[in-house]
């Protein structure tokens, strides 16, 4: 019997590289044999087409939000052994809104996944955060054992990395989520022909300590190619620089996960 972890990618900033970390980090894992779902909670639907699905209406998280589908028959494969998903679509847009009037709406998502994690099929749910500090967002983040934080190599995102963290501790020290805590702090995004990317690194590293993973992410044209063809890097090119920069992550995640 597996014990599902369940890790949200977040930042309430979009354009970090969370996204692109979901879906490699779920093909990586895969290449582990680690068994993995991935819920696509972002309305532009962008780690749904990534894993190579297209989105559409009835598909999403929001058919069973507002009761129409049980949470286990939207639950879909992908082209990746060992990879599923929940899709997205754009009525997924309107989920803040159905969240919004239920109660204890904080606690919506974790109803939710009961059922996923008492069946113990999956090692990892990775949760792809919507980049809003919103309700849906909130919501997952209390459903998570625990979050990874994406985050770019740019000092303005710093600001934003100090939110995200104030948000996890807040739901830990309200009671709201006793259980999570910040996995870890990815760095992405990173030029190694600037000295800005290093300085960046280096600050966070100072402030946060082994939070931050040893791995980063490199800027790579195979990263920014690859969700056209509906692929994780890992797949589309495995041996650029992107591709190897995850598989070393997965590497990194999953031991110290097993710790947590």
């Amino acid at each position: 019997m597996k014990q599902t972890r369940v890790i949200a990618v977040a930042n309430q900033k979009g354009g970090v590289g969370k996204t692109t970390t979901v879906v490699n980090l779920a093909a990586a894992l895969a290449r582990m044999r680690k068994t993995v779902l991935v819920i696509d909670l972002d309305p532009q639907a962008n780690a749904t087409s990534g894993l190579g699905l297209r989105p559409t209406p009835g598909t999403s998280l929001y058919s069973a939000l507002t009761g129409q589908a049980f949470i286990g028959d939207i639950i879909q494969g992908t082209p990746l052994e060992n990879v599923n998903i929940i899709p997205s679509e754009l009525d997924l847009s309107g989920a803040e809104l159905e969240i919004a009037r239920q109660e204890n709406h904080l606690l919506v998502v974790r109803e939710l996944l009961k059922p996923v994690l008492t069946a113990d099929v999956f090692d990892y749910i990775l949760i792809d955060c919507p980049p809003s500090l919103g309700i849906l967002m909130t919501s997952s983040l209390a459903a998570a054992n625990g979050v990874v934080v994406a985050m770019q190599c740019e000092y303005y995102a710093m600001e934003g990395l100090k939110v995200i963290t104030d948000v996890v501790q807040r739901l830990h020290d309200n009671g709201v989520n006793p259980d999570i805590h910040v996995e870890g702090i990815l760095m992405t995004m990173y030029d190694g022909r600037t000295n800005l990317s290093e300085d960046v690194v280096r600050e966070v590293r100072k402030h946060f300590g082994k939070l931050v993973y040893k791995t980063v992410i490199p800027r790579n044209i195979r990263i920014s190619e690859a969700p056209s063809f509906g692929q994780p890097v890992v797949v589309y090119d495995p041996s650029s620089k992107g591709a190897q920069a995850y598989v070393a992550l997965a590497r990194e995640f999953a031991a110290r996960a097993a710790r947590s």
